[in-house]
């Protein structure tokens, strides 16, 4: 993949920020930050692991699908909502939309769709790549670890998929009905498989 200088920095600030944000709501929200602990310390390393990867990932693949097409695809931050990520966390929820791949080219509806669907298919796989080791490992650090990486991909491929602009479902549901279905059960078996490990 080809990088410019500015989508690196984009980037690495989108993770940044997203991982702190999702810190601050894991760690208890604004006591966190008043009282500092090893809580909101540790919540931060796993969220740059599960929360801040599954980020890049999603959004990298994306970027991969539409170069291989011969597109220019480049991550561009939205930071007025990084900063509302970032304030909301504080008060026990957040609304992410860290940013997005700007395509510029030819676009058909098949490569639209499946520039689109490589984001939650990401998404999809990671969860379940997390989702094998939480069947072993449940407590402790690691069963924390692997917990945040299953829900937080599950709940990344199914809100991407919502079938209204500007979600990625919305492109997918446009090239093909069939594929977007498939794509919405298996993320939403893994969505409601959450609430059961």
């Amino acid at each position: 993949m080809r990088f410019s200088n500015r989508e690196i920095k984009e980037l690495f600030v989108a993770w940044l920020m997203i991982s702190l944000a999702f810190a601050i709501l894991f760690s208890g929200g604004a006591s966190s930050l008043l009282s500092p602990s090893f809580t909101f310390v540790l919540s931060l390393i796993i969220s740059a692991f599960t929360v801040g990867i599954s980020f890049l990932f999603h959004e990298l693949m994306h970027k991969y699908v539409a170069q291989k097409y011969g597109l220019w695809a480049e991550f561009r931050a939205f930071y007025k909502m990084l900063w509302l990520a970032l304030l909301f966390s504080f008060f026990g929820f957040i609304i992410a939309a860290p940013g997005a791949v700007m395509i510029r080219g030819f676009l058909s509806k098949e490569k639209n769709g499946k520039i689109s669907l490589a984001g939650p298919l990401t998404n999809i796989v990671l969860a379940l790549i997390f989702f094998v080791p939480l069947l072993f490992y449940k407590e402790g650090i690691s069963g924390l670890f692997f917990s945040y990486g299953f829900k937080i991909n599950s709940l990344l491929a199914l809100f991407n998929l919502i079938p209204t602009l500007p979600f990625d479902g919305a492109k997918v549901y446009l090239w093909s009905k069939t594929i977007y279905i498939i794509a919405v059960v298996f993320a939403l078996l893994l969505f409601l498989s959450t609430y059961l490990i």
